[in-house]
């Protein structure tokens, strides 16, 4: 049986799986965070450019957009999963390097949306449970080789769009194979395409859940992949990876379920930059540093954050989310890093540019070694009067192992939400979240 085979009986079948109450919660809670991030992005550009680019699919059509517009259900897919990933604030599943959340929640939705099925809080919750499964195996089994070129989220993030349409598209065990062979040649994304200023990044993942929509409702018409994409001679493992065994993304699926691993994020920037952020404001925690007082700061870490992260001197918003100097010193001066730090006042602030020219990144081949399921950094720094305070940060705030809380993701929406929707939308919109698996409607936007 081919490696597609297996994954596409799993969909199919879950249908018949009972998923526990702990499960769904945690299901519940992507879903919360993944509507924190869509708002906070829905703004910001690319989305409403993108927008006006779709014009022709939008004010018809089953699906709504995050404010009420009705939209087709691919164009809802992809203008939900630019929004929700243009804020760098959703969800990442460590393992796969990978942002599960935007492309798969966003596919979820659409098509929840567009087909009304039956018992429709908990078919939506299971669909995103299982769009995170099959999608976080394959990009954990795809790895670090992988990621050297290609950006995860818009490649491993087709499969969870279309194993979560498919799952509510009742595919049967062989249309949701070829969803997934014909998403496994729709999956794209370089990371060349943000080594620089674009906007380019966000769109991966509303192309991947817009192509994993399209997969699904293909598959639903009898169009076929090639069963063995994955595995084959030419196959996506051996193209795209360093040809991986695939025997361990069959061998545990749904042991535990990769959406109760998530880390939900902390800061409004790229994952990559959370360690030394965290590990620079407990040292200033320790020991009451002054941002006036440093000589220097030595961030190290391992070598793909330096790789993705690492930009010296960024000019734009877009680009400073992916500056540790720039995230690192706007902690140490403003004691945060959220949506404000990348306004045009703080972006260009004399005393944060004067402490980035003081950060210099390093390797650590220790946990360099330890990614990508561990995400450290070594922080030290030097003052000016010779003490020098160095603080190992040996995970992120928000990683499973330091989990927000149902209150920390509450208040996070409510951060990021309240300014666009008002208190009395987003106390609503907030019940009907954390109860999405007694919801008999899924136009809760």
């Amino acid at each position: 049986m081919y490696v597609s085979e297996t994954l596409g009986q799993f969909g199919a079948r879950f249908h018949q799986h009972t998923v526990s109450t702990d499960v769904l919660h945690h299901a519940k809670r992507a879903v919360v965070d993944w509507y924190a991030a869509l708002i906070a992005g829905y703004g910001m550009a690319p989305t409403p450019l993108l927008e006006a680019a779709m014009a022709d699919d939008l004010d018809r059509g089953c699906a709504r957009l995050a404010l009420g517009r009705p939209a087709t259900v691919k164009a809802a897919a992809l203008i939900h999963g630019t929004a929700s990933h243009t804020a760098e604030v959703d969800d990442i599943y460590k393992h796969a390097i990978y942002h599960p959340g935007s492309p798969t929640i966003s596919a979820a939705l659409a098509v929840g949306q567009q087909v009304q099925a039956t018992g429709t809080g908990t078919e939506f919750l299971k669909a995103v449970i299982v769009g995170y499964e099959i999608s976080c195996r394959i990009g954990h089994i795809l790895g670090r080789a992988h990621y050297q070129y290609w950006h995860n989220t818009g490649t491993v993030g087709t499969f969870g769009a279309a194993a979560a349409a498919a799952y509510l598209l009742h595919l049967d065990a062989t249309q949701f194979t070829h969803a997934l062979c014909t998403s496994a040649t729709f999956a794209a994304g370089l990371q060349q395409a943000f080594q620089m200023d674009s906007m380019s990044k966000p769109l991966h993942a509303g192309r991947a859940a817009e192509a994993g929509v399209a997969a699904a409702l293909m598959a639903q018409q009898g169009i076929t992949g090639s069963r063995d994409i994955f595995e084959g001679k030419l196959g996506m493992g051996v193209a795209m990876s360093d040809a991986p065994d695939w025997a361990p993304v069959l061998a545990t699926l749904g042991q535990p379920f990769a959406i109760t691993e998530m880390t939900f994020k902390n800061h409004t920037c790229c994952g990559h930059t959370f360690a030394p952020i965290d590990g620079a404001l407990e040292l200033q925690r320790l020991h009451a540093i002054r941002p006036e007082d440093i000589a220097q700061i030595t961030v190290a870490t391992y070598s793909p954050a330096l790789t993705v992260a690492g930009n010296p001197t960024p000019r734009t918003a877009a680009e400073a989310r992916f500056s540790i100097p720039y995230v690192v010193s706007t902690a140490l001066i403003f004691g945060s890093v959220r949506l404000a730090a990348f306004d045009d006042a703080q972006l260009y602030h004399s005393a944060t540019r004067a402490l980035m020219e003081k950060v210099q990144l390093q390797v650590h081949p220790e946990l360099d070694r330890q990614f990508p399921g561990q995400r450290a950094a070594q922080v030290t720094i030097q003052l000016l009067d010779g003490t020098t305070h160095q603080f190992l940060q040996p995970t992120r705030k928000g990683d499973p192992d330091m989990p927000l809380s149902d209150a920390d993701l509450q208040a996070k929406l409510e951060e990021l939400a309240s300014d666009v929707l008002g208190a009395d939308k987003l106390r609503h919109i907030s019940q009907q979240l954390w109860q999405l698996d007694t919801a008999a409607t899924l136009q809760f936007l």
